[in-house]
């Protein structure tokens, strides 16, 4: 960073994904506890509560992009500061309606306060995903030479947030009053607000080229608008209960208007890196509350906060991407991302083999498996900003946007199928009276499967049997990570097969644009 005006600008983009990952992790905290007992939830509404803030995230990641470098990248910001003030407000106004209210007045207060919350959580979504759709894009034209290391420790502020938010968790737990926690969201808010506000943004580095709108989309193509857009309507669809046919609708009136506007299949490298994002978005924000969850077991058992294990494994993720310049400077992103892989499929496979172990192995094979995933994300989208520069901030948000909301709507559903088909089949052949007692038939995209189901399960009184289903349930739970490891292992494919395409060509290079800003003295 050669200059003060930079190193103000870079910093503020970082406090403000510090912002992003604070109120996410703050929020998913908070559903999960104190909000159930205050406005008497059930786990549809918590699940939708807790949806209420992820899928504006992912959509407006891709939606802000199409026309954020007309607005500016300033606009955007104050937009997102605004959806943390009005966040931040709804669910005070949501915690004032509650408290006070008894008898038939609370059922009342509570459905308005939930009403509160999820708005509120919307409007969170989209600032959330605002951050990210201007934060890469100037981030990537300030180091416009060096992008794959500058938004590693752009990144570094996500892990740095969820560090902050297992901090207070940790240290207002058993609190009754949550808007202290919720509410220390307007610190860095105001920080990275009273920074930005003055500074003057820079135009992209695709606008500094010269290079045209149209060209811009051309990069994405009818191939990047099928699979980000149809994301974005299959996951309105899901939210608002739209029928497959207008989903597909939808989809393909946008599609049909890029490719007439753009006649574009769109680059075949970014194509290619979309196809990768979707497994390596699965392994790793899919499998990280699954991880979790194993850990916090043993960590509960030996008294410890279950917090803890969050705050270790972000910032185990904060302090290494601080460091990625270094290693990218050796091996190349794709060096990187191959050797990431190779981390993240040893450590998937050694966390399905510690069923039964102590705290201390669980906790050595997720690390291993937390230093594989840390440098995945930031790096992708850098790799696609360095090969596609033209598409400036669509291609490099769209990346990032199919990666949350592919996760989501693919991802998450099929780590569910995983666990359940796994326990279902060991339940099956160790007691199958038992799996035909306790087991019913679901459907999910890609098919039908077998999942236990807890009313039944509960409604087991034999201790032999009881205890066949929680074993049959853990199995499930740590073998499933081990089939997890097919993601990271067609992602190594991927890069192997770049690699070697790069090494054709003489090896790996960005992509450099005529009439692209300088660049900078760091």
């Amino acid at each position: 960073m050669d200059n003060r005006h930079n190193k103000i600008l870079f910093w503020g983009c970082f406090i403000a994904l510090i912002t992003t990952s604070y109120a996410f992790i703050s929020r998913m905290i908070l559903c999960g506890g104190q909000f159930v007992t205050d406005f008497g939830l059930d786990k549809v509404a918590v699940g939708q509560l807790q949806g209420a803030g992820i899928w504006p995230f992912g959509m407006s990641i891709i939606v802000f992009s199409l026309f954020i470098d007309r607005i500016g990248y300033k606009v955007a910001m104050i937009f997102s500061f605004v959806c943390y003030l009005a966040y931040t407000g709804l669910a005070l106004m949501a915690y004032s309606t509650i408290h006070g209210a008894a008898g038939a007045d609370l059922l009342t207060a509570q459905k308005r306060g939930y009403e509160l919350l999820y708005w509120g959580s919307i409007i969170l979504g989209l600032g959330n995903g605002t951050v990210e759709a201007y934060i890469n894009p100037v981030v990537a034209t300030m180091f416009n030479k060096d992008k794959s290391k500058w938004l590693n420790i752009l990144h570094a502020g996500w892990p740095a947030g969820l560090v902050m938010g297992g901090l207070c968790t940790i240290a207002l737990a058993g609190a009754t009053d949550w808007r202290l926690t919720l509410g220390l969201i307007l610190i860095p808010a105001v920080i990275f607000f009273v920074m930005l506000v003055g500074q003057t943004f820079p135009r992209s580095e695709r606008e500094q080229a010269g290079v045209g709108y149209v060209d811009m989309l051309k990069e994405l193509g009818a191939f990047g608008a099928l699979v980000g857009f149809g994301l974005v309507f299959a996951q309105l669809g899901q939210v608002f209960g739209w029928n497959t046919k207008l989903v597909w609708g939808l989809t393909a009136v946008v599609v049909l208007a890029f490719a007439a506007l753009t006649k574009s299949f769109g680059r075949l490298i970014l194509a290619f890196l979309i196809l990768i994002m979707m497994p390596l978005a699965t392994t790793e924000i899919g499998t990280d509350g699954w991880i979790s969850s194993l850990m916090e077991a043993p960590m509960a058992a030996a008294g410890h906060e279950p917090a803890w294990v969050l705050v270790y494994t972000s910032a185990i993720m904060m302090v290494l991407r601080f460091f990625a310049g270094p290693i990218i400077h050796k091996f190349s992103p794709l060096g990187l991302l191959a050797g990431c892989s190779v981390l993240a499929i040893a450590g998937l496979t050694w966390l399905s083999k510690t069923n039964g172990a102590g705290m201390a192995v669980i906790f050595a094979a997720a690390s291993l498996y937390a230093m594989g995933k840390t440098f995945f994300w930031p790096t992708m989208l850098g790799l696609a900003s360095e090969q596609c520069p033209k598409g400036g901030a669509l291609t490099l948000n769209a990346m990032g946007g199919i990666g949350m909301l592919a996760v989501g709507i693919l991802g998450f559903p099929f780590i569910g199928y995983l666990q359940e088909s796994t326990a279902t089949a060991k339940l099956q052949a160790s007691s199958p009276a038992l799996y035909q007692t306790v087991t019913m038939e679901k459907k999910y995209l890609l098919g039908d499967y077998h999942a236990i189901d807890p009313i039944k399960s509960a409604a087991v009184t034999e201790a032999g049997a009881a205890e066949a289903i929680k074993t049959a349930t853990t199995t499930g739970q740590f073998s499933a990570l081990g089939k997890m490891a097919f993601f990271p292992a067609f992602m190594l494919a991927g890069y192997l097969a770049l690699i070697a395409y790069f090494k054709t060509k003489g090896g790996y290079r960005p992509v450099e644009l005529e009439g692209s800003p300088a660049p900078k003295n760091h």
